[in-house]
């Protein structure tokens, strides 16, 4: 036998490897994954998104986005939801991320709720996709069931969200070159671009748009006058960027309204607008604007694409989402007990 030429404890010390690799090994996704480990998992998320929306309405949207924010850094590994430690910069206070979202202690209510009905079973990862789509379902949007049984990331990195996120100012060559490093498509794009339909954006994202845009010193002419003139009074030159004005003309309900703006030139991000002046986005704006299940039944295969993406790293299932397992003995600090985010 091969291990009667090892050391005596090597046989051993492999075999531990390998059940470690085999339990950090990225699992198949699937739909119905806690089906018996955890039965009440999609029940009990949805009923704490719902709580969160009837307290907070603007929290739906920002729930959602965190799908987006997560998923395209590394895949779907929660790794957004980590705080920075003392030898690691994580995702949230990345360019892209650090004014723009909200809501990480709804998901710490979703994991708080699992945690006292499933301990050590759901991972941050998934609670991530399934508060995504419940936020769109209670928004009105589209239903959809969701493939589970990610793990978490062990780390974060803040340099990675700042090379892969795309800034308000990107126009739609840029934003097709990056979803095709992720095998989606232009209908992907132009499809996921409607998560949009809720929520707010901050002036910030859109003065140069209203006053300097491409470096003219002019606005973007592509921008209706009436709404720009509405644009104008929200978000003044030199003004407060942190006023908020609405993605689209029903920012509390999820449909084809976005669209609709958007062929009629009342887009409020450079990014969104851009959708219908670049020729190859424009046909699925004008369909989408015209067809709401088309647009529903394309978001949701965007939704399920995106969250196929997957890093292939080791992981494991955090007890708090902000932080490694391997740093829970921090959390018992006084320091970490009084630490507040939002």
């Amino acid at each position: 036998m091969l291990s009667h030429h090892l050391p005596p404890m090597l046989p051993l010390l492999l075999f531990i490897a390998h059940v470690i690799a085999t339990a950090t090994a990225e699992p198949p996704l699937r739909p119905g994954y806690y089906s018996e480990s955890c039965p009440q998992a999609e029940s009990t998320v949805r009923k704490v998104i719902k709580q969160a929306m009837i307290r907070e309405p603007r929290s739906g949207a920002s729930v959602m986005r965190l799908q987006f924010h997560d998923c395209f850094v590394n895949g779907c590994d929660g790794s957004l939801l980590l705080d920075d430690t003392p030898d690691m910069l994580g995702e949230k206070l990345s360019l892209s991320n650090i004014n723009s979202l909200r809501s990480y202690e709804v998901v710490d209510e979703v994991k708080e709720a699992l945690e006292s009905v499933c301990p050590g079973v759901v991972s941050c990862a998934d609670i991530i996709i399934m508060a995504s789509r419940d936020a769109v379902a209670l928004s009105g949007g589209p239903n959809w069931e969701v493939k589970l049984g990610r793990l978490d990331s062990l780390t974060a990195s803040q340099e990675d969200a700042d090379n892969i996120m795309p800034s308000p100012r990107a126009n739609s060559s840029y934003l097709i070159d990056l979803f095709s490093k992720y095998n989606l498509s232009v209908k992907d794009l132009v499809a996921l671009s409607g998560s949009h339909s809720i929520g707010k954006g901050r002036c910030f994202s859109i003065v140069f748009r209203l006053y300097n845009q491409s470096g003219s010193g002019r606005p973007d002419p592509t921008i209706e006058p009436k709404f720009r003139k509405k644009l104008d009074k929200l978000c003044p030159l030199g003004g407060d960027g942190n006023v908020t004005g609405d993605l689209d003309a029903t920012p509390q309900v999820f449909d084809n309204q976005y669209f609709k703006d958007l062929v009629n030139g009342r887009g409020f991000l450079n990014s969104d607008q851009t959708l219908f002046t670049f020729e190859q986005t424009r046909g699925y704006v004008k369909q989408f604007s015209a067809d709401q299940e088309e647009f529903f039944k394309a978001f949701v295969d965007g939704m399920v694409r995106m969250g196929d993406l997957q890093s292939g790293r080791p992981g494991e299932i955090r007890k708090n989402c902000r932080v490694a397992n391997s740093r829970q003995p921090e959390l018992m600090s006084d320091a970490w007990r009084k630490r507040k985010y939002m």
